[in-house]
């Protein structure tokens, strides 16, 4: 084995570089579609497939054994090294974004697929012993596989972001063929051309990393309608703000958190109409909001101390300490009424051993697994033991209009919970016709008293929330929102499908 411990270091280092390319391909749908156990889902069984393509495939490959393992190395570097830039591309100008997709899959899946036959074959030429041979090559295979899925989401992604990431994967793959060019260049044919193609394909892969900014740049102005102020990848979220004139708006994965030209009008509702209800407003604790657009409507009240719980540190410090943004919350963040603790929401309600008097629940839409589980009946019930008996909650519930199903979903699952619920939307013209829900462990009646200074909310037009028409109805009974049974996601997915 000694003559091919190179060739098991490019098996380590192939392994690795396709498990990030999986997870930068499931990783950019699921930003881009949303629905991130299905881009997942798509993506392992294609690659797998397209893994056993490759191996049958590579039967058909009888001589130039090492040529054909340099193509192999460099086609996963080529085609992984601009997956990112490609997805993107394609969903910007392109109307066959899945097409694109899939194709990018297959294709990186056939490649490694081939590599690990046509490199037994290469090493069991010279070798006797083919029991070891075979158990070495599969040991730095599932290695290199394991440093790829840490590597991603703890070092390369929040550090680098999508474009940086990929190409850096790629120079991998062609510093990995630049190796065996140069330790075996006797077995290889055309040696010099390949040289030449690796030599070029790792600068360009390498010009990439230096303008992966200018790119994402590029990219994000397509991505949006506004110029693009402010980006950064966090270890959790992509966080970007854009501005046009008066328009702030702040985007979480793509999707819009707030405009500051409306703003107002969601967190009115969302604050004022439980804190207009609770004979109580000592204690309170807002479950994301890290904008800090609740803690400013909270901070009118002058007896209200306020828990602050987002997981992302980087959200609460960029939203206290941006000029655009700590404007517009009107430096809610510093104040010292504010406790912050960045954590997740549904590990800080498991530990909590205190009791509020109102609990604002201003978490993004349930797109995604980690946020469905926020949105569920065990996540409701944690928050009812950290309510007072007279305490009163509110859940942000995405539109009855434009999501009918996940809307009342959530009614059901509050309401499961033992909760008295009362659902309520207005419009906000940034989101459309948008819904919350008020729910409380003692009956509320249908008296509405502002008592704060606000720009859009009174007592006349708080009463006609309550009201909804025909076709914010759900007339089909929903399922409540479970762990073990996610129903949310595939209501909202469908919901985001049937307004695209």
């Amino acid at each position: 084995m000694k003559n091919y411990r190179l060739l098991m270091l490019t098996t380590l280092i192939i392994s690795g570089c396709s498990i990030c390319y999986e997870l930068i391909i499931s990783a950019v749908s699921s930003y881009l579609l949303g629905d991130s156990t299905l881009q997942y889902s798509i993506t392992i069984g294609l690659y797998m497939s397209a893994m056993g393509l490759g191996s049958y495939l590579s039967k058909y490959i009888k001589d130039k054994l090492f040529n054909w393992f340099v193509f192999v190395e460099i086609g996963v570097g080529l085609v992984g090294g601009t997956s990112a830039l490609i997805l993107f591309l394609a969903n910007l100008y392109l109307e066959s974004y899945q097409l694109i997709m899939y194709m990018e899959i297959i294709l990186i899946g056939t490649f490694v697929g081939v590599e690990i036959p046509l490199l037994t074959r290469i090493i069991e030429n010279d070798e006797e012993n083919l029991r070891v041979t075979i158990s070495s090559i599969f040991s730095f295979d599932y290695i290199g596989g394991l440093v790829g899925s840490i590597a991603f989401p703890l070092l390369l992604l929040p550090q680098l972001g999508y474009f940086a990431t990929a190409f850096l994967v790629g120079s991998m793959n062609l510093f990995a063929a630049g190796l065996i060019i140069f330790k075996y260049h006797e077995r290889i044919e055309k040696v010099n051309a390949f040289r030449g193609i690796v030599a070029g394909l790792f600068a360009v892969m390498f010009l990439g990393m230096i303008f992966s900014e200018n790119i994402s740049n590029f990219i994000e102005g397509g991505l949006y309608r506004d110029k693009v102020i402010f980006s950064e990848q966090t270890k959790y979220q992509k966080i970007v703000m854009t501005k046009h004139k008066d328009d702030l708006r702040l985007y979480i994965d793509g999707n819009v958190q707030f405009s500051s030209l409306d703003e107002y009008r969601y967190h009115e509702a969302l604050v004022h109409i439980p804190m207009s209800k609770t004979p109580k407003k000592e204690k309170v604790l807002v479950l994301g909001g890290g904008d800090g657009l609740a803690v400013r409507e909270l901070l009118k009240y002058e007896e209200t101390r306020i828990t602050l719980v987002d997981l992302d540190s980087e959200m609460t410090r960029i939203c206290s300490e941006d000029p655009n943004v700590s404007a517009l919350n009107e430096n809610a963040l510093k104040s010292d009424r504010l406790t912050i603790v960045n954590t997740d929401a549904y590990q800080f309600l498991e530990q909590n051993e205190e009791k509020y008097d109102v609990i604002l629940v201003d978490l993004p839409d349930p797109n995604n697994e980690s946020l469905n589980k926020l949105y569920s009946n065990i996540f409701y019930r944690l928050c009812g033991n950290s309510l007072t008996d007279q305490g009163i909650m509110t859940v942000q519930s995405t539109s009855p209009y434009y999501a009918t199903k996940a809307y009342w979903c959530v009614y059901e699952t509050l309401k499961s919970e033992g909760f008295f619920v009362k659902p309520y939307h207005l419009q906000v013209p940034a989101f459309g016709d948008w819904g919350f829900h008020m729910a409380s462990k003692k009956e509320l009646d249908d008296e509405i008293n502002i008592t704060v200074e606000t720009k859009y909310l009174d007592n006349d037009n708080a009463a006609a929330m309550f009201s909804f028409g025909k076709d914010e109805r759900e007339t089909t009974p929903v399922s409540v929102n479970t762990l073990s049974k996610p129903v949310l996601i595939q209501y909202y997915s469908e919901a985001v499908q049937n307004w695209e």
